[in-house]
């Protein structure tokens, strides 16, 4: 019976120690695999998921007649994905906020995110992002006519309107600590409510105000920059291989002059 006994003691050892590395080995092919080769993976679905703003007038819009979603971001996300697959890829569009874009990229729901991102330290940590594709910078929109001319017009009682997510809050608040700021889920609400005398300025990256403006000419940017805002294409972190793709797409981009001609199509400052 001893014998028998350190038998099936060894044996057991044996199958524990096998189904241990077995299982290791497929933990590390599965929590590997989506980041080993982000590209295939894209190649082998046959189309590229990409977040983009639906309410953002010349980045990314949707159309409310059309149905359409357009805009410099969406044009640069198919541009992009022209040049790193080819045809073989589809790019299909999925509505991200300010708030949903980072949680959306992690989940997988979506392989990159181009909708007026920033750049920030705190972002990196969570998500890769691209090289800088557009040079922003915080300013405010407002009525004709209005007192508020710069943000040193942000007094106490002045209201402000910005969206959850953004990082437009938190600036504003350090260049104007005594203004009173109110977050909407996204820039049409923000826009809405400025417009029915909720606050008394809306402030985000100049590129979208001015976006704003074009789509009602009562409004005005005004008072220049307060912040820069270098806006990336974000990934899901690790995703290496499809960040340097992107870069390189980028860098083929401008040096071929496309980018440019993407650019005034849509930004007119």
């Amino acid at each position: 019976m001893g014998k028998v006994k350190k038998w099936l003691a060894t044996g057991l050892i044996f199958v524990l120690a096998a189904a241990l590395v077995a299982g290791c080995g497929k933990s590390k092919t599965t929590g590997g695999s989506a980041n080993d080769d982000p590209i295939k993976k894209i190649e082998d679905r046959g189309k590229l998921v990409v977040g983009v703003k639906y309410d953002t007038y010349l980045f990314g819009y949707k159309d409310p007649k059309t149905g359409k979603v357009e805009g410099f971001d969406v044009d640069i996300a198919k541009a992009i994905s022209k040049k790193i697959f080819g045809d073989k890829v589809k790019v299909e569009l999925k509505e991200v906020t300010s708030k949903t874009r980072i949680p959306m990229l992690q989940n997988g729901d979506v392989d990159m995110v181009v909708a007026t991102m920033t750049i920030t330290p705190d972002r990196k940590k969570v998500v890769d992002f691209s090289d800088v594709y557009f040079d922003a910078g915080q300013s405010l929109l407002v009525k004709k006519g209005s007192k508020i001319k710069s943000v040193k017009d942000l007094t106490k009682g002045t209201k402000v309107l910005t969206v959850k997510g953004a990082t437009s809050g938190d600036n504003v608040k350090k260049a104007a600590p005594d203004t009173q700021v109110l977050e909407y889920e996204n820039y049409q609400e923000a826009f809405t409510a400025l417009k029915s005398g909720k606050g008394d300025a809306l402030t985000t990256d100049n590129s979208i105000l001015y976006g704003m403006a074009a789509q009602d000419p009562n409004y005005q940017v005004v008072g220049g920059t307060f912040t820069n805002e270098p806006y990336g294409i974000a990934m899901k972190k690790g995703n290496t291989k499809l960040v340097k793709a992107v870069n390189k797409a980028l860098k083929e981009l401008k040096d071929s002059g496309e980018y440019d001609k993407i650019k005034n199509k849509w930004i007119k400052e």
